[in-house]
């Protein structure tokens, strides 16, 4: 019989994750929670658990699983040559309700230490899924077990997702060794699946992501970052954002659906201020807006959402170091590795001599931004 476990209710959450990495490494499937379904998951190094994965569901024969890992930086080690489109939707979806299937770099990807068995299941198709569930419960056993999983959907094929632990058993109860129940998934929805192919992109299967979501999330994003937020990193974002619209022969507003997003933060910026009045005049000569600019502190989750990091001052750039844990490494504006002074405090014409300045050294960058 089954043994359903309640997560929530669990006093011993340790035992609990114990015994869902000793049925796995035996070769027995595990129902878990996520954020959007129920999945059912087998290891990735165990060809009789796989095989029981694909038998016990009825997926039919070269239609290829998805391969769970357990952070960003393990997708990366088992497809080093993950596209920045791919990379981007990786460090901003997950954990979370996206599965990425690449096509490209597989024939390096780390599928070759996988059992034949179970390679032939994940990457039938010279494809590989990898996707990292919003879950601690299957986060933690895939830490212990020290392997990914293979991960599906824990119903049988054509059938309604399930989105509680009673559906599982009732879908799968005689296939499983073991069900964690944490109760109802937030979403309730399968997550979106999304084809990469190098710099471009395909929805598969609309899930809790839409369209919409997914051209927003694979934008690049371009972050500077000064002190308070209110003088040098606005009016670079600023700049910035008219050069890169003339370039692109499109409004500044447009941005975003061109594939670039512009921000700015301060590392002791508070949130919701005004530009400085002389920054926003200085902005207007130079044909760009600035009075709409709501100032914002630097956190670890935008430097982590971040293509291109890039800081006035040396100070600034000691200072998000800090912050610093994954994605493209921080830069000076300056690629001569000088410091931007701070206006604040001056007059206009300081103002103007820190925006040609700016300006100056954006015209340098802009090569490397459009890339």
């Amino acid at each position: 019989m089954t043994k359903v476990v309640d997560w929530q209710a669990s006093l011993d959450r340790g035992q609990v994750l114990d015994q869902a990495v000793q049925a796995l490494a035996s070769g027995q499937l595990v129902a878990f929670p996520t954020e959007t379904v129920y999945g059912v998951a087998a290891s990735a190094q165990s060809e009789e658990g796989v095989e029981r994965l694909r038998m016990g569901k009825g997926r039919p024969e070269g239609k290829p699983l998805t391969l769970a890992v357990g952070s960003v930086a393990a997708a990366l080690a088992w497809l080093p040559r993950m596209s920045q489109v791919g990379r981007r939707l990786a460090r901003r979806c997950w954990p979370g309700p996206c599965t990425l299937v690449f096509g490209d770099g597989v024939e390096e990807a780390l599928c070759g230490r996988l059992p034949e068995g179970v390679r032939r299941h994940v990457c039938s198709q010279e494809t590989l899924g990898l996707r990292v569930p919003a879950h601690e419960a299957i986060l933690q056993v895939m830490e212990q077990l020290a392997s990914p999983l293979v991960l599906t959907s824990a119903n049988r094929s054509g059938e309604p997702a399930a989105t509680t632990a009673a559906a599982v058993v009732k879908a799968l109860g005689e296939e499983l060794a073991l069900v964690i129940d944490d109760g109802p998934c937030p979403f309730g929805q399968a997550s979106t699946v999304v084809r990469v192919h190098g710099a471009s992109w395909t929805i598969l299967r609309e899930g809790v992501l839409s369209a919409a979501d997914v051209e927003r999330l694979t934008a690049r994003i371009i972050l500077f970052i000064c002190t308070g937020n209110t003088c040098r990193s606005p009016l670079a974002e600023a700049l910035c954002k008219k050069m890169l619209a003339e370039h692109l022969a499109c409004a500044p507003e447009e941005l975003p659906r061109r594939g670039f997003v512009v921000l700015s933060a301060g590392l002791s910026a508070m949130m919701g201020g005004s530009a400085a009045p002389e920054a926003i005049e200085i902005a207007r000569e130079h044909g760009a807006d600035l009075t709409h600019h709501q100032t914002r502190p630097l956190t670890a989750r935008l430097l982590a959402q971040a293509d291109h990091v890039i800081t006035m001052t040396q100070s600034h750039l000691a200072g998000v170091q800090s912050f610093f844990q994954e994605g493209p490494a921080p830069r000076l504006l300056s690629c001569e590795g000088t410091d931007i002074p701070d206006p604040i405090g001056c007059d206009q014409q300081t103002y103007r001599a820190c925006a040609e300045q700016i300006v100056r050294h954006l015209q340098e960058l802009l090569p490397e931004l459009l890339q």
